[in-house]
């Protein structure tokens, strides 16, 4: 049986820009360390919170491996590195590769909607090509199209093949996918509210966006569920209800950086097209922080 690249938290790791736009690798060193010290088993570098979709290739590149330097093999980094172009992943897959991640992030394919063929070839093309452990990740939201159990048991069967990020909020297809894979292919929630419910039926853990304002939180209630302790685990699952609400009131990433900001951490702003917090849902962000004692 295959090891999963890591159970328990991982932080989908935002990207700090500075006043230019530029990536702030001061703030990121920062907030790499920060996350560490709280104790998170993993860190995924330049995924969707990392705005890997507006990051330029050589920026991308830049940053994972700064990420992995920074790091220094102190917990596993998971590297972004999907696209909608095959080619272009495998790009990125190679050079995340070289620069020494432990795994990678591989999104479905988004807006070309490939077939459930289209997606096991893709996937496969990258994993033959590869010697890093990949993480399938299922976001149908927004990228308009998602696996099935069917194609995750026929790609389970790659060695190269570790698991998926699953963020379809599906329980349906978690429970087939279980059922069909077992073991042999893992499973982590990619949705900050569904942590608990994923982990009792066998999810690994979480590859979370809240970890980056509140990590000791996301790391407490995914090691409760891999110690079975699913009751104090879903106390604290209902306990940030609405913080977790808040950090999805838009468009990820808007507002974990929106928060961070208010948070005092200056992760600077987002990259267009996407855009500051609307007045309305940025009050009640306001009010879920403080109700969580994340502002003063």
């Amino acid at each position: 049986m295959r090891e999963p690249v890591f159970t328990g938290a991982c932080t989908a790791i935002v990207t700090p820009f500075d006043q230019s736009g530029a990536i702030d690798y001061g703030c990121f060193g920062r907030l790499i360390d920060q996350q560490l010290d709280h104790g998170v088993d993993a860190i995924c570098v330049c995924g969707t919170t990392g705005e890997s979709a507006t990051l330029s290739i050589r920026e991308h590149i830049a940053a994972v491996a700064f990420c992995v330097k920074r790091v220094n093999h102190r917990v596993k980094v998971i590297a972004g590195a999907g696209s909608n172009d095959t080619s272009a992943a495998l790009y990125l897959s190679q050079h995340a590769q070289d620069s020494g991640a432990d795994a990678l992030l591989l999104v479905t394919p988004y807006y070309n909607k490939a077939s459930q063929t289209g997606l096991i070839q893709h996937y496969t093309y990258i994993a033959d090509r590869v010697e890093l452990p990949i993480l399938l990740y299922n976001v149908p939201s927004r990228t308009g199209v998602s696996f099935t159990a069917e194609t995750y048991q026929l790609l389970s069967q790659h060695p190269n093949i570790n698991g998926v990020k699953e963020a379809s909020g599906n329980f349906s297809l978690l429970s087939h996918t279980r059922a069909l894979c077992g073991d042999d292919f893992h499973i982590w929630s990619g949705n900050d509210d569904q942590v608990v419910p994923m982990m009792s039926l066998g999810a690994k853990g979480v590859v979370s966006v809240a970890a980056n304002l509140v990590p000791e939180v996301m790391v407490q209630m995914s090691h409760l569920c891999l110690e079975g302790r699913f009751r104090e685990a879903a106390a604290l699952q209902i306990e940030y209800t609405d913080l977790i609400d808040a950090l999805f009131l838009e468009v990820n990433p808007i507002p974990i950086k929106t928060a961070l900001n208010l948070a005092g951490y200056e992760v600077g702003s987002l990259r267009l097209p996407l855009c500051a917090m609307s007045d309305g849902h940025l009050e009640t962000l306001r009010r879920a922080m403080e109700s969580a004692q994340l502002l003063q």
